[in-house]
């Protein structure tokens, strides 16, 4: 039975922002069934604890995001949510002390990657308020993400930008230092107890429109995460935000069969030999980081 550390169950396909660095996904717009989610649970409960309610989308839009927690927890899982934060005030008080909730990873990017964004203070202000709240009635995690430096992080304006947030995040929590100063790319720095900021080079998701590398490499897709997207599309890992490499639907067949499939298997059997078989995975710079 294969078991993995993080598992993506996508609750909403739809966004309600446009930044630049998510390419909009090109999926029927649609929110998961509190049926369908309690459905799809049922069937990765032996394969994983953990699952994250995110692949494209933002999981705060989902009108039942309360009730779905609810059933996650009844179920036995832990929950991350990957969110823009702009949503929080308007639903904190259906997060607030569910203990499904591992963590929440706020992606503070978003603000100045979504043209239009206005209101920095009030939105960055907001999103430390809730998390002071949380972590204070629970053991809820936070990660505040600035996902947007250069490969040289020599990107002006960005430091401009990410200055502005981390001096309000600063102010906040009463530090005697500038947070760039300790950060590395990569991992985390700890402001307060459970609550840690996240820099690192932006991504570039991985399409078939891409270029093509050399196909050598190795990658974690199905052996320590997989996925589903809302349509019930099951994916080997979280960048395939379209569902290019369709393992099969988990409407039409059970889950644990769709991992053991012909398609799915030669993909593992790829990466064992450092292989990437699939085009979209040749396609894919966040490969390259595991090396050759």
């Amino acid at each position: 039975m294969k078991k993995f550390k993080k598992f993506y169950v996508e609750i909403t396909s739809i966004c309600n922002l446009a930044c630049s660095f998510c390419p909009p996904t090109e999926r029927v717009k649609q929110f998961i069934s509190i049926e369908d989610f309690t459905k799809r649970l049922d069937q990765i409960k032996p394969h994983t604890d953990f699952i994250y309610l995110h692949v494209k989308g933002e999981p705060l839009l989902h009108p039942k995001i309360d009730k779905l927690l609810d059933i996650a927890h009844e179920k036995g899982f832990k929950v991350n949510i990957t969110t823009n934060g702009t949503l929080i005030n308007k639903n904190k008080h259906k997060l607030l002390n569910k203990p499904a909730l591992r963590q929440m990873n706020f992606s503070l990017h978003s603000f100045d990657g979504h043209e239009g964004s206005k209101d920095k203070l009030g939105y960055v202000t907001s999103v430390l308020s809730f998390i002071k709240e949380a972590t204070s009635q629970s053991n809820l995690i936070v990660s505040l993400r600035l996902w947007n430096l250069t490969e040289d992080n020599s990107e002006n304006v960005v430091k401009e930008q990410n200055r502005e947030v981390l001096e309000i995040i600063e102010k906040e929590f009463d530090l005697d230092y500038k947070i760039e100063e300790k950060v590395v790319p990569g991992s985390g720095v700890k402001v307060a107890e459970r609550i840690f900021i996240n820099q690192d080079i932006e991504f570039q998701w991985p399409a078939l429109h891409e270029e093509e590398d050399d196909g050598k490499g190795f990658c974690y897709g199905l052996r320590n995460q997989a996925g589903i997207l809302a349509n019930g599309t099951v994916i080997p890992c979280c960048l395939d935000g379209e569902g290019v490499i369709n393992l099969g639907n988990i409407n039409d067949a059970n889950f644990s069969d769709i991992i053991e499939g012909e398609r799915a298997n030669k993909l593992v059997d790829g990466f064992s030999q450092r292989v990437a078989v699939e085009e979209l995975c040749r396609k894919c710079g966040y490969r390259k980081r595991f090396g050759k």
